[in-house]
C-alpha cells in the first residue's frame, strides 16, 4: 500500500499496490502492521456500507465526540464519491480545513480519517456504495455533525445536490455548534 499524507496532518490517501498478470490484479487493501508502523490507528471494530441510489446524493458532515471518537477508512465499492474531511481539532494547525478526494470502485483508493475530522461525500454516480472501517463503535448521544454547505468551511462540492437528509441539511452553523 502507499499512504500519501493529505494538507491535513494525520489524515492520507492509500492507494493499493497492483500485482498484475493475465489473470487480472491482487492488491493488499488492509494491513494493520503497515498502519501501525506509520503511527495510524489499525483498530477495525466495526465496518459499514453505505449505498446511494442516485447521482449528487450528499451524505454528511458528520463525526463522532470523544470519548467516542473514531478513525474511518473509507473505500468507495461501487461507483465514485467525491470525500470530503473537516479538520475540527481546535489545536491543529488545519483547524476548520478541508480536503477533497474522489473515491472510486476503480481505483480501489481509500481516505483515512483521523479523530477529530468531520466526515462526508457526494455520490458522482448513481448506484455508488462506500464502504467503511471504524475504530468505534457506533454510539447515538455521540453522533454530531457540520452543515455540508457552512462558509465556515468553504467546500466547493463538484455537482447541485441531488438528495440529502433533513438531519444533514438542518446542521447549525459551525460557530453556533
Amino acid at each position: 500500500m502507499r499512504f500519501t499524507e493529505t494538507t491535513l496532518p494525520g489524515a492520507f490517501v492509500v492507494d493499493v499496490e497492483r500485482h498484475e498478470d493475465e489473470r487480472g490484479f491482487f492488491a493488499r487493501s488492509w494491513c494493520t502492521q503497515e498502519f501501525r508502523d506509520r503511527g495510524l490507528n489499525p483498530c477495525v471494530v466495526q465496518c459499514n456500507i453505505s449505498w446511494n441510489r442516485i447521482k449528487a446524493t450528499l451524505r454528511g458532515m458528520h463525526y463522532q465526540a470523544t470519548p467516542h471518537a473514531e478513525v474511518k477508512l473509507v473505500r468507495c465499492t461501487r461507483g465514485s464519491v467525491y470525500d470530503v474531511i473537516v479538520d475540527l481539532r481546535e489545536r491543529s494547525p488545519t483547524y476548520l480545513g478541508h480536503v477533497g478526494v474522489e473515491l472510486s470502485a476503480d481505483s480501489h483508493r481509500a481516505l483515512y480519517i483521523p479523530d477529530g475530522f468531520a466526515h462526508g461525500f457526494m455520490t458522482l454516480e448513481d448506484d455508488t456504495e462506500v464502504f467503511y472501517q471504524m475504530s468505534a463503535l457506533y454510539e447515538p448521544s455521540a453522533a454530531k455533525g457540520v452543515r455540508w454547505n457552512d462558509p465556515a468551511f468553504g467546500i466547493d462540492w463538484p455537482l447541485p445536490v441531488s438528495m440529502i437528509s433533513s438531519r444533514d441539511r438542518d446542521y447549525a452553523d459551525f460557530r453556533t455548534v
